[in-house]
């Protein structure tokens, strides 16, 4: 199967973007910058594409211009090993950015994120379905997920 490589559409900030989210990803980095030329739809010599890689997948940021902005229909997850990695991507992706529901957020270039604990999950699909649909009513109340707050609500007796 050909690769997949995600490009996401910056009206003039992709630069920006990648310079963004390579530094708060590990083993991320900026690959090549494309800048348009003579008789192209952009400015000549402004930035067209990034390439760059995430925790070392790989990503293009493209400046196509206004006609098209980002929604939360397209998201990334982030799927998280403990509380110190949610409480660090989603602070660091959410400045100049807004809160979501549920472990989403839109980050200052309106790209949404879905910051994950990998404990949510396992929990949400428990085999006890009582235990799991407490933790996922405990996940609806929050904004960034808080996982000794959804264990709590699992493991809580029902009066």
């Amino acid at each position: 199967m050909p690769k997949q490589i995600p490009c996401l559409w910056f009206d003039g900030q992709a630069e920006q973007a990648a310079q963004h989210y390579t530094a708060i990803f590990p083993n991320s980095g900026i690959d090549r910058i494309t800048r348009y030329g003579p008789d192209t739809p952009g400015e000549e010599g402004a930035v067209m594409t990034v390439e760059f890689r995430l925790d070392g997948l790989p990503y293009v940021g493209l400046n196509g211009g206004p006609q098209f902005t980002f929604s939360e229909a397209i998201s990334f997850q982030i799927m998280c090993a403990d509380q110190d990695e949610v409480d660090y991507y989603w602070s660091r992706l959410a400045e100049g950015g807004e809160h979501g529901p549920c472990g989403w957020l839109k980050d200052r270039f309106g790209v949404s994120w879905q910051v994950v604990p990998t404990r949510l999950n396992e929990l949400i699909a428990d085999p006890d379905t009582a235990r799991a649909q407490r933790a996922f009513q405990a996940m609806l109340g929050m904004k960034k997920i808080d996982i000794a707050e959804v264990e709590r609500a699992a493991d809580a007796v029902p009066a």
